[in-house]
């Protein structure tokens, strides 16, 4: 059983979590690690890190929104990969909001025909598919990067949707002091 421990400003400000969230993601999908501290106290996100002992393993970040809770960040730690680690903390999630709103997520598109890691993107989304998720019609390019939205949900989820969400994040980060 994994034991897990909820992040927020007070305690998010650890090199290993840290170094998770910078070599998980491509850099054109972070968001700099001292502005995403900042964001823990403005916005409602379930930041969370997963410990095998004292060993992390794993950390996610679902964004709780009044419609939806999007998992915006989803990692395991790269030597831990296939052990089993990744089921066990989508699970947790899974179950954790099982009674609340839809769970939708963005993964870089599998049906991107010159990204430069292909067979990484249809691996994970095979995984996600595996556990219940299912393709959108929805996707998004940004910075030459496509990806393609997915939901845990039987209710649609739309184009309109994502867009919201994005909003909802724009209003956010450009009240921050120097992004105005």
């Amino acid at each position: 059983m994994l034991n897990i421990v909820t992040i927020n400003s007070g305690n998010a400000d650890n090199e290993e979590l840290r170094r998770l969230y910078e070599t998980a993601f491509p850099e054109q999908e972070q968001i700099p690690y001292e502005e995403l501290i900042e964001l823990l106290d403005k916005m409602d996100i379930d930041y969370t890190a997963y410990y095998d002992d004292d060993v992390l393993v794993g950390l996610t970040m679902v964004l709780r929104l009044p419609r939806y809770n999007w998992a915006w960040y989803f990692a395991v730690r790269d030597e831990l990969r296939g052990k089993g680690y990744g089921q066990g903390i989508l699970s947790m999630v899974l179950e954790k909001y099982r009674n609340d709103h839809p769970f939708i997520m963005d993964i870089e598109s599998p049906y991107q025909p010159d990204a430069p890691n292909p067979e990484q993107r249809r691996r994970r989304h095979a995984f996600y598919v595996r556990n219940g998720f299912k393709d959108t019609p929805t996707s998004r390019t940004w910075d030459g990067l496509t990806f393609t939205i997915l939901t845990h949900s039987d209710e649609p989820f739309t184009q309109q949707d994502y867009d919201d969400i994005i909003a909802a994040l724009r209003a956010v980060w450009e009240k921050m002091p120097g992004k105005q």
